[in-house]
């Protein structure tokens, strides 16, 4: 009833579903009882929200937080984040130490790098938070209507909103809290809902109110109102509510049906009202959200334990230093007058000396201190800012379409991304378009559509080449979707042009959903086709088997379908570009407008719609009963399989179409009717209204056998093919990235037809690929008991699903795990979980239908938790969340629907295909610029940190330093922190093309090639010994001669410069040589810093005395003039890295790695002038997998391979007897 002129919309979804007709609206004989007791304590005042201000009814605001941090929690959370790294502990206490006597530096000179280091990490963790509580302030700020008082309602931000306000949404508004749909405007008390930010699904979904709220339709009636709900406390459950209200002394059941979500989407309905249950984080959505995790990645792990490493040599060589300090100061400092022993202290007493070697332990502890980097880390905050940059600045990452660039949101995890093992991914909106195209169809026996799938060209193009020795264009730089060409020329392609395939460049299809062409069919020419009449009953049964809603489209005077499948969209196009245009639905009928030829005009036609029976998983089917205009009614079915004797006319020819249309990657559906006479159809419909109007559990199961009596006895009219609309690239990069090694799983809230098709589509799955399907069975036992027979059940398909894939022998099989969301439940559990996974690793592929945000998280965990391997999970809504946090790397896209999976990501990309270079060309360049970048460091400070303990032995353990305080401080912060830095930020060992085509290059970051122990103990070894040779060479040929050409020797400063000038020049040459990838930045940085040293000696030697000390104008007066100090520069720069190079060159030569061959392939220009062996190494670099498109193409070609060898056997012994005639 409408009000005050308020317009509300008459259709009536309760009568288009004729079978619905009845709907109880107060429980009078079985009251529900008030719920008590944990998890049902929830009770709701409706309009009411004052009384939710104060305990027991106080309830959590609607105020929703993603942060990690806050103002109080903020220091105290990131300065412990920063004292997770070992290394910052060490500095820490060093830097304590530095305030006493004991310290051999002075304090500023060790809490200045500690403060440096600390700070600049957490001002880049407050930036990263920051912007977090700003998308989070944009999403409290949003505003809807809530009912005041008197009936007036006024707009309030949704952070604002309390429990029991009653909120009007309207049209294409997002759902603010968990509400209670009380009425809307269509009479009915229906609305349409998308769910995509909660299950993934864009399909719409129907809601309905209780039929005693329909009359709460306008603003005034809310003036009075008051109801009281009782119901289940919060929890993470999307499909599950239980309830009751009390509404007019009454009291009334409500179900999930009733629920409106939070961040659910209100479509093609003006308006609803609703009253507020669940706020805040007690929303569902919420409910199924974790906490913003720490991240740390696995090298950072490592590198603790290095530094672990590091600091037990560091005590060790403190403790020897320490005990020769006590033993010197005992037995040798008596003899040495000089020092005044009898004048000692605490420091150096040898009455003492036990306590004097305890000083001196600290003191050596802070001494040989640069054995550990402090600047290791701001070194690496700084490069993985540089990684981040270069990700987010990458231009084949910009999506021209909606203007985003890929975004590196935490730069933490970059190195990550160059280890990842296990993709998971959400399907819609990250796959998906949900879209479908039109292409082929089959219809009494006759195959129509001549245009090919993706699939078929690529297969097509493929053996052409190989037919013709043409080497095939690879996907790195070639699209095999746009080539213009056609094959001709070999016996297989003979055989495909058997099969009709069109090669040529498939035009983008000018009408959405609709990419058929086929003169035979269009424009009318179908009637002239000798099976017009079973052509005819195709495109009605197109036309009418559905449940879709025009709406009118203004921009083409034309009709737009609101369906609940994206494929029932594509038949309704595909219906009307054949002249069945479906233009108008009411309560009880269904229009459409018939045109036979484009001459002729248009004959609009009403059908009453009798039943519509749903389409399930179980039957797999659906169909509607209508009467013609003549009163002959009709059954018409979609995904038909139970035919007559007399229906199977077209039986052999249609089957073999299908088997055709799988293998070319389409989905299919058969498409059958019978005729049905009035006393069959009277007695069958009393039957299935009975059983919809039982009350009790059996209830879908009677609806279900009912219904599969009347759909039988059909007969065949044809199958249709539609091809899924992926997002562009999609199946381009999955298929890279199976060529990469890295396993994909899909975790959807789709039913599993859904995602097994879309499975297919993406070469996830393929034809002749064994599906694995886990699932439970209902039974009537007790809950308990029930639960067990369901988990023992499991328990042995997981099972014997184990065993088959283990006793499987052929190397081309491949298995498919496809499990939904209750049977899910069960296999997550921890005494069944380990089996699932071991199963699931072994599979090619997995798919999880049906399931929750919260099992995403669980499976995510599961995988990285039981694998320990590197986990990768991408979505773009707000039912991601959860497992891009639980996820090692968590990518989030930035949809049309919300940044909720965005917000939650480490980084973020506009659409999947990007997925592709971020992982293949920026997780592997990242992954061995990290790695090289802190094994150099470590060898590095190693060289140097040695050479002082091997100074402090000779020198009788004084704690003096070889080395000028200036030297020590500015060696790992100006003189080679630089190079370090544009070695982490530039080094390349190969190109971004070449990356993309040789994708294996990619497992050397999940094997850890350049990471492992081998890797980590040859460099320190190689630090080592660089220690070893500096020090020795350098006294060696300093000690026992005259350094100057007075004849005066070295004293400690010429021999600590000399030294100090040979490290910077060894670690400086030493980087140079590992480098693979010069510009004139890493020139600029590794030359300049020697340079450097050389201008900061001039310059520190000629400042003042009081500054400069002992190294008063040593470089043009002391070691400058003497050639001594630049033999040893040269002598020692060699003897360090000739072994270095001796190594690298033998491994080249004899063990290459797999970018050492593409690099002197690519140096020599073999990949110019040897195609045959460039295309060769390019099949080497392909990891071996069983799904993607090229596995997918591989397994096509087999299949034509097969028939063509069947026909050269079948046709060769009817040439040997022309030959002998």
């Amino acid at each position: 009833m409408a009000r005050q002129g308020r317009r509300r919309d008459r259709l009536q979804w309760s009568k288009l579903y004729s079978f619905a007709c009845v709907r109880p609206t107060v429980l009078d004989d079985e009251q529900p009882s008030s719920f008590v007791g944990p998890g049902y304590s929830r009770i709701v005042h409706c309009n009411q929200p004052q009384l939710h201000r104060k305990k027991p009814l106080k309830y959590t605001s609607n105020y929703i937080t993603t942060t990690k941090y806050n103002i109080i929690t903020f220091l105290p959370k990131a300065l412990f984040e920063q004292f997770r790294r070992v290394a910052n502990v060490y500095f820490l206490l060093a830097a304590v130490l530095s305030l006493t006597p004991v310290s051999p530096f002075t304090p500023v000179s060790m809490i200045a790098p500690l403060a440096f280091v600390v700070g600049l990490s957490m001002a880049k963790e407050a930036l990263e938070d920051w912007r977090r509580f700003m998308q989070d302030l944009k999403v409290n700020s949003r505003e809807v209507s809530v009912h005041r008082a008197e009936g007036q309602f006024s707009y309030k931000q949704w952070q604002n909103i309390r429990v029991g306000d009653v909120v009007k949404v309207e049209k294409d508004q997002f759902f603010p809290a968990d509400l209670l749909l009380l009425s809307s405007s269509y009479e009915d008390g229906i609305c349409y809902v998308e769910t995509m930010n909660l299950d993934g699904e864009t399909n719409l979904k129907v809601k309905r109110s209780l039929e005693v709220t329909l009359a709460l339709d306008d603003d005034q009636t809310f003036r009075d109102f008051t109801a009281i709900i009782r119901c289940e406390d919060p929890n993470p459950s999307l499909y599950t509510f239980v309830g009751n209200i009390d509404f007019e002394q009454q009291l009334h059941s409500l179900e999930p049906n009733q629920i409106l979500l939070r961040d659910s989407k209100l479509r093609n309905t003006t308006y609803v009202y609703g009253v507020a249950i669940f706020t805040g984080h007690d929303s569902k959505v919420m409910q199924n959200a974790t906490k913003s995790p720490s991240k740390r990645s696995r090298i950072e792990k490592k590198m603790d334990q290095i530094i672990y490493f590091l600091f037990t040599v560091l005590v060790l060589i403190s403790v020897i230093s320490s005990i020769g300090f006590a033993v010197i100061t005992k037995y040798k400092m008596p003899d040495w007058w000089y020092l005044r022993p009898d004048k000692g202290t605490s420091l150096y007493d040898p009455k003492r000396a036990a306590l004097s070697g305890l000083f001196h332990l600290i003191t050596a502890l802070i001494l040989y201190g640069y054995l550990i980097p402090i600047s290791l880390y701001v070194s690496i905050e700084v490069v993985k800012v540089l990684q981040a940059t270069f990700i987010n600045g990458d231009v084949l990452m910009y999506d021209e379409d909606t203007g985003n660039h890929a975004q590196a949101r935490t730069s933490n995890l970059n190195e990550e991304l160059g280890q990842v093992d296990t993709v998971l991914s959400d399907k819609t909106g990250t796959l998906t378009c949900n879209q479908m195209n039109f292409l082929k169809c089959s219809i009494a026996g006759v195959s129509y559509g001549v245009l090919s799938s993706e699939v078929e060209i690529a297969a097509a193009k493929q053996m052409e080449s190989e037919a013709t020795g043409t080497p095939r264009p690879q996907s790195g730089t070639h699209d095999i979707w746009r080539d213009d060409a056609y094959i001709h020329g070999s016996p297989a392609t003979d055989l495909i042009h058997e099969k009709k395939f069109t090669i040529d460049n498939p035009r983008k299809p000018p009408i959405k959903g609709f990419s058929f062409e086929d003169e035979r069919l269009m424009h009318g020419n179908w009637a002239k086709e000798p099976t017009a009449d079973t052509i005819l009953l195709f495109f009605r049964i197109l036309a009418l088997c559905h449940t879709a809603i025009p709406e009118p489209n203004e921009e083409t005077d034309g009709f737009t379908y609101e369906a609940e499948s994206p494929d029932e969209v594509a038949f309704l196009v595909a219906a009307r570009e054949f002249g069945f245009e479906f233009c108008k639905r009411t309560q009880s009928s269904v229009f459409i407008r018939e045109k036979y030829s484009p001459s002729e005009d248009s004959i609009e036609r009403e059908l009453k719609i009798l039943n519509l029976l749903e389409f399930n998983s179980k039957r797999k089917r659906m169909s509607v009963i209508v009467r013609d205009e003549i009163g002959k009614i009709f059954l018409f079915c979609k995904g038909a399989d139970r035919l007559a004797k007399n229906g199977r006319l077209y039986e052999s020819e249609t089957s073999k179409h299908l088997t055709e249309y799988g293998e070319a990657g389409l989905r299919t559906l058969a498409l059958a009717y019978k005729v049905l006479d009035q006393s069959e159809y009277s007695a069958w419909n009393a039957e299935f209204l009975k059983a919809k109007t039982t009350i009790g559990s059996d209830r879908e199961a009677l609806v279900e056998r009912i219904s599969d009596l009347m759909e039988r006895d059909l007969i065949l009219v044809g199958a249709t093919a539609v091809e899924d609309k992926l997002q562009k690239g999609v199946p381009q990069c999955i298929d890279k990235l199976a060529q990469a090694g890295i396993k994909i799983w899909v975790l959807t809230g789709d039913k599993i037809e859904t995602a097994v098709n879309i499975g297919f589509a993406c070469s996830l799955l393929r034809q002749g690929m064994k599906q694995i399907y886990l699932s439970t069975v209902n039974n009537d036992m007790l809950v308990q008991d029930a639960n067990k027979a369901a988990k023992e059940n499991l328990s042995m398909q997981i099972a014997n699903a184990s065993r088959m894939v283990m006793l499987e022998k052929d190397p081309y099989e491949a298995f498919a795990l496809i499990i939904d969301g209750k049977t899910l439940t069960y296999a997550l559990e921890d005494d069944m979980k380990n089996n699932f996974l071991n199963l699931a690793v072994n599979c090619a592929s997995v798919l999880c239908c049906r399931v929750s945000p919260r099992q995403k998280a669980l499976v995510t965990r599961l995988v990285k938790e039981g694998t320990g391997k590197v986990t990768l999970a991408i979505g773009d809504g707000a039912n991601d969340v959860g497992m891009i946090q639980e996820a090692d790397i968590g990518v989030g896209i930035s949809g049309v629907e919300g940044m909720q999976a965005v917000m939650a990501s480490d980084f973020s990309i506009s659409q999947f295909r990007f997925l592709e270079r971020l992982l293949v060309v920026h997780g592997h360049w990242c992954y061995k610029r990290i790695a090289l970048m802190i094994c150099y460091f470590f060898y590095k400070n190693i060289a140097f940190g040695l050479t002082i303990f091997y100074f402090e032995a000779y020198t009788g353990f004084s704690g003096q330093s070889v080395y000028d305080n200036w030297y020590m401080l500015l060696f790992n912060v100006v003189l080679t922190s630089l190079p370090v830095i544009t070695l982490g930020a530039f080094e390349q060992d190969v190109s971004s093309d070449v990356c993309l085509q040789f994708p294996a290059l990619y497992q050397q970051g999940p094997k850890n090639l350049f990471f492992d122990w081998y890797r980590i103990i040859g460099w320190m070894f190689n630090g080592l010994y660089t220690s070893i040779a500096i020090y020795f060479l350098n006294i060696g040929m300093l000690y026992h001669q005259a350094f100057r050409a007075g004849g005066q020797t070295a004293d400690m400063a010429v021999v600590g410069t000399t030294m100090f000038t040979c490290i910077i020049w060894v670690v400086n040459v030493q980087i140079a040589l590992i480098m693979s990838h010069f510009t004139w930045i890493q020139h600029l940085f590794v030359w300049g810093s020697v340079a450097t040293w050389y201008l900061f000696l001039v310059a520190y030697g000629a400042s003042s005395q009081t500054i400069s000390e002992n190294s008063y104008q040593i470089l043009s007066e002391a070691i400058g003039p003497a050639p001594m100090f630049w033999i040893a520069t040269v002598i020692v720069t060699c003897a360090c890295n000739i072994p270095y190079l001796v190594h690298i060159s033998f491994q080249r030569m004899f063990n290459p790695l797999d970018h050492h061959v593409i690099q002197e392939i690519k140096y020599y220009k073999k990949d110019v002038e040897d195609q045959r062996m460039w295309k060769r190494e390019k099949n080497k670099a392909r990891q071996k997998t069983k799904i993607g498109f090229t596995a997918r193409v591989d397994a096509k070609i087999r299949h034509l391979r097969g028939r063509l060898n069947k026909r050269v056997l079948s046709t060769s012994p009817k040439t040997v007897q022309e030959q002998i005639i």
